[in-house]
């Protein structure tokens, strides 16, 4: 079907793929009891800046074991935090996490999400309060994963942000809209259009398909949408 890797899989699903010679692009996040390191329980919100560090010293360098190169995190809900104050708290959280993200080669990956549907009071839901904790961070070991589903809702020019922020990019996610399922000609994006400008950004690294299958068999679709969004 063209699939080389396998996105978000928890630590002890890595080796499983890796006997059958696809790769784990990305892990998924490893919460605690309690939820945190979820997607509503992230870097913005100083209290849980302690477990978060914890999680993370102990994934990094797990990942890196394991061959795995992109560690998953998220901003977290605003519950009533500034856009500023919350970019400013995810930057001191994820500062000390850095250095060991360096070392081990690893980046770290906060994921872009809409607030709007899917995911409601999520901080990190536009392009440019990524891009802006990127720069804010100085490191390329914390970069974006765009999503494109996602970012369609709440911003659409979704070429030309790729464009503009692509530097900020390391990892990509594609479902159709409206319904965030495959991605045919009843949806609204033109994806050969959309890949064809991430490669045109120079970007050799990998397009994750998380739509949600609309039929009765989940693969039907799956080469097509590697077709779809491989334009060389």
């Amino acid at each position: 079907m063209g699939v080389s890797g396998i996105d978000l899989l928890l630590l002890d699903e890595i080796p499983v793929v890796q006997q059958h010679g696809i790769v784990c692009t990305i892990t998924a996040a490893h919460p605690d009891a309690d939820g945190i390191g979820e997607i509503e329980k992230g870097f913005n919100n100083p209290d849980y800046h302690p477990a978060l560090h914890q999680i993370y010293r102990n994934l990094i360098p797990s990942a890196a074991g394991l061959g795995v190169k992109q560690v998953i995190c998220f901003s977290g809900n605003r519950s009533g935090l500034s856009d500023p104050q919350g970019l400013e708290n995810c930057a001191i959280g994820l500062a000390p996490l850095i250095p060991l993200a360096e070392k081990h080669g690893v980046t770290l990956v906060m994921e872009l999400l809409n607030s709007k549907i899917d995911h409601p009071d999520y901080q990190c839901d536009h392009t440019a309060w990524g891009a802006a904790l990127c720069e804010r961070i100085g490191s390329s070991h914390f970069q974006l994963l765009y999503d494109i589903y996602h970012m369609q809702i709440m911003e659409g020019d979704v070429i030309r942000t790729i464009r503009d922020y692509h530097q900020h990019n390391c990892h990509y996610h594609t479902a159709g809209v409206p319904g965030r399922h495959e991605f045919d000609d009843r949806q609204e994006l033109n994806y050969p259009a959309i890949a064809r400008a991430i490669e045109n950004t120079g970007f050799d690294g990998y397009i994750g398909q998380e739509y949600v299958p609309s039929t009765d068999d989940p693969f039907e679709f799956l080469p097509r949408a590697v077709t779809l969004c491989s334009p060389s």
